[in-house]
């Protein structure tokens, strides 16, 4: 099993117990739903139980790329499931990643968890895939979580893609920011988890 471990959080690969807080937090009706891509479809019932099929089998078998799309954050004192951090491709041919972040209970927006989080994560992937040159974060305006945690890591903004997105009827932004290996190693001399 995967498992990173930061000051107050441990990035892990899922195990069973997360199957049941993982279906809960998928169903609508969550406020992290409305900041976290809002403007795409969310899964069905249906298809959350599909997909926690999917994680049951691959949880049983162990069945993880070796580099890993995503990993549970999970709080360090009870080890319960508090989001996870993700990655996709926007272009596999270039080797041109971008990583993303939800920590569902607002209860722990705002702490510092998502920063810890998604250096500890940068931080995973930089030393793991040495063909990744730079990390993106791909938001919207009205994401103001993830432009601080974005900021607060170093990334610069590079794209503003103006009236892009369609939130509750109104038009925001769409932002890009990025970070290359050689700056996050300027900034993160040793390792991140050293300036926590």
């Amino acid at each position: 099993m995967k498992k990173l471990i930061g000051k107050r959080i441990i990035l892990r690969d899922p195990k069973l117990s997360d199957l049941e807080p993982f279906g809960y937090w998928m169903q609508p009706g969550h406020e992290w739903q409305k900041l976290d891509g809002p403007y795409y479809r969310r899964p069905s019932i249906e298809e959350v139980a599909e997909i926690q099929g999917k994680w049951e089998q691959a949880i049983n078998t162990q069945n993880w790329p070796e580099l890993r799309q995503r990993l549970v954050i999970a709080d360090i004192p009870e080890n319960t499931v508090l989001g996870m951090v993700t990655r996709y491709w926007i272009s596999e041919e270039t080797n041109w990643t971008a990583i993303g972040i939800t920590i569902y209970d607002p209860e722990f927006w705002g702490r510092g968890i998502g920063y810890e989080a998604m250096g500890i994560w940068c931080q995973y992937l930089f030393d793991n895939e040495p063909k990744f040159v730079r990390l993106d974060m791909r938001t919207w305006s009205g994401n103001i979580g993830m432009i601080k945690v974005a900021e607060k890591l170093g990334f610069t903004k590079e794209a503003v893609f103006r009236m892009a997105r369609i939130v509750e009827g109104e038009y925001f932004d769409g932002l890009g920011y990025g970070i290359l290996r050689t700056e996050w190693e300027e900034r993160y001399a040793r390792d991140f988890a050293m300036y926590l």
